[in-house]
């Protein structure tokens, strides 16, 4: 069978209360279109095309270089209509599947089933729910063939008492399509040009029309407003996080795991509440992620603990490594294994070699430390002079007291010592101890000063 795919996403979406296209609203970091585009993706089929109008220029940038046949819909006059602004661009031998760009929770199971009922006539995706009103709903007989599509405007009150909604979603022959969509008319409440109207096209020539039901609402829930939005996000994110579980993944609570990229994790995982990840993340076995962490393009080694409240961004945490809590790693960080980097300190490209520390309140940046580094309290690496990024260079052994500045330029070398609360801008050799600091004066009889008399 040769599949093609249109992808319906002209809508303005009036009630986002935004100027954003509606298909560009995110669902788990992506445009909802992506998360459609993907979907479709995974039938393998000869083209997918997607129909746009309002904001098109916007809608086209925001998808890059997405592998889709774009199509313009001037004039947004219903489904039926946009699906004709696509057929010329349609194989005669195609089956042509008809998804939306504002329902990005349907699964490839479900399409799958629908192109095989469509193999030689019309086949529409069907869903029970308890609230069908606003949807067009299934006309069926007494023997439950299907009739056609009624609109909910131009619904009777019997026909608005029916359970059973059409999703919009369907499968069709393009023969069919090309027969049928020229003939669909507009006399209805909302002047528009509605596809399922081929349906009754096609039982009133004879024909029998197919259908196959969702396995559940919300998995063609459309998106219209941002409640909607917020409904589809936590389903996305409740299927992620039971894939995860499925793999063998600790996830504390399901609700509180938000993925807005790629998570790849080895067995025996843990995954605290409230961890954000962005990005492409990978976390190997045993490594443990801590509450309300961020991690966004990371890899995080075997056995690493990412304690609470830590930002990690384009880093790289090796096995048995430790950050946090209240760490913030930036792009270009290294911890080699057994690496530490504590509470409050912020690192940006530096390579902490193995078994080093940063224990706590510190900066490092543009820096390449050995092993066996101790780097104290308040330590800063000045790495910027205004105009330039400088690096400073450790080598093993190295020990850095509370409260130093290291003004790069500057090596210390093995074995090097910096007291507390130096200033360092030479080189410290190889086993050599640096002090830079002012001489302490102890004065005696000295008053402590006071506020005038009669004041409090």
């Amino acid at each position: 069978m040769n599949l093609e795919i249109i992808i319906l996403a002209a809508g303005k979406g009036s009630r986002m209360k935004s100027p954003l296209p509606k298909v560009l609203h995110p669902v788990a970091g992506s445009p909802m279109l992506q998360r459609v585009v993907d979907t479709a993706q995974t039938l393998a089929p000869r083209a997918i095309h997607v129909v746009v109008g309002h904001g098109a220029d916007d809608v086209k940038q925001a998808m890059g270089d997405a592998a889709v046949n774009w199509v313009t819909q001037a004039e947004q006059k219903g489904t039926g209509h946009a699906v004709l602004q696509a057929l010329p661009v349609i194989g005669e031998d195609s089956v042509v599947l008809v998804l939306y760009g504002d329902v990005p929770l349907i699964r490839t199971e479900t399409l799958t089933e629908l192109v095989a009922a469509a193999a030689s006539a019309p086949a529409v995706l069907t869903a029970r729910v308890s609230n069908p009103a606003g949807l067009g709903r299934i006309l069926r007989d007494n023997t439950g063939k299907l009739l056609g599509v009624v609109e909910h405007k131009d619904a009777s009150q019997a026909e608005l008492a029916i359970d059973e909604i059409n999703t919009g979603v369907m499968a069709v022959p393009a023969a069919d399509l090309c027969s049928y969509l020229p003939r669909v008319g507009n006399e209805n409440a909302q002047g528009e040009y509605y596809l399922p109207d081929v349906l009754s096209l096609a039982v009133a020539d004879g024909r029998a029309v197919a259908s196959c039901m969702a396995t559940s609402e919300v998995e063609v829930l459309g998106v219209n407003d941002r409640v909607q939005l917020n409904r589809v996000e936590r389903e996305f994110q409740r299927r992620r996080a039971e894939d995860l579980l499925l793999q063998g993944v600790a996830v504390a609570d399901v609700s509180r795991l938000d993925i807005r990229g790629e998570l790849t994790c080895g067995s025996d995982v843990f995954i605290d509440v409230n961890v954000v990840i962005e990005g492409v993340v990978q976390l190997e076995d045993g490594a443990r992620i801590g509450p309300n962490c961020v991690l966004k393009n990371a890899v995080v080694g075997a056995g690493a603990q990412i304690h609470a409240m830590s930002h990690i961004e384009e880093a790289t945490i090796g096995p048995d490594a430790n950050v946090g809590p209240y760490a913030r790693l930036r792009p270009g960080t290294e911890l080699a294994a057994g690496a530490r980097v504590g509470n409050f300190v912020e690192t940006k490209k530096a390579r902490i070699g193995v078994g080093s520390k940063i224990n706590h309140l510190s900066y490092v940046g543009d820096c390449e430390m050995g092993a066996g580094v101790n780097i104290g309290a308040g330590t800063i690496t000045c790495n910027y002079d205004g105009v330039n990024k400088h690096k400073t260079t450790m080598g093993d052994g190295v020990f850095v007291g509370s409260n130093s500045t290291l003004v790069a330029p500057i090596e210390i070398a093995d074995g090097g010592f910096v007291g507390a609360g130096s200033t360092v801008t030479k080189a410290v050799g190889e086993d050599e101890l640096a002090v830079s600091r002012a001489k302490q004066r102890n004065i005696q009889g000295w008053n402590r000063p006071g506020k005038p008399d009669g004041e409090q």
